[in-house]
């Protein structure tokens, strides 16, 4: 058995962003933080991006052509294999091995792999059914910042806090936790 120490993982997905974008890329935007983590770890040069987020969200958690996941477009179930608008369960998700590696996976933001997101829906291509030990986000794809309508910690709805609550900051604070765990 091999002492030596496994490495973190921490993968970072941002919607709408090209790829030069960030500093790190060539980009004009300063971005110091993502800067730093780029350099001293392993960056993503090749990948298929779609021009939807939730394909691309697919292939990223999978290693797959989103129409292999089941997610080939967008959320709705257009009775064609490849486009239920499903995290199918004949992919596996990077989750479900690093899991099964030893690793425990946690994920913070928006989830944006299934058609279904409410409360009383089915929940087996939800995050924590596709591996990842905790969640705190969004299971749909949009949401008002201010009052998010699918925020969901674990499987469980998550009432908001009283006072100011903004989903950028509470995601990104969630995420800051996990990592230090």
């Amino acid at each position: 058995m091999s002492t030596a120490k496994r490495p973190n993982i921490v993968l970072i997905m941002n919607d709408d962003m090209g790829f030069s974008d960030i500093g790190c890329y060539g980009g004009e935007v300063h971005t110091p933080n993502l800067d730093r983590l780029a350099a001293s770890g392993l960056r993503l040069t090749q990948f298929y991006n779609t021009a939807r987020c939730c394909p691309t969200r697919a292939s990223i958690l999978t290693g797959l052509h989103p129409h292999q996941t089941g997610v080939g477009h967008m959320m709705s179930d257009w009775d064609l294999d490849g486009y239920r608008g499903d995290l199918n369960d004949r992919c596996v998700t990077i989750a479900e091995v690093l899991g099964d590696a030893g690793y425990a996976t946690y994920m913070s933001g928006k989830w944006h792999v299934s058609r279904h997101s409410g409360p009383d829906d089915a929940k087996h291509s939800w995050p924590r059914q596709r591996g990842f030990g905790r969640y705190y986000g969004i299971i749909a794809g949009a949401a008002n910042y201010f009052a998010p309508k699918t925020l969901t910690r674990e499987n469980n709805p998550v009432e908001l806090p009283a006072g100011d609550y903004y989903v950028t900051d509470a995601i990104s604070d969630q995420a800051a936790r996990y990592i230090a765990q």
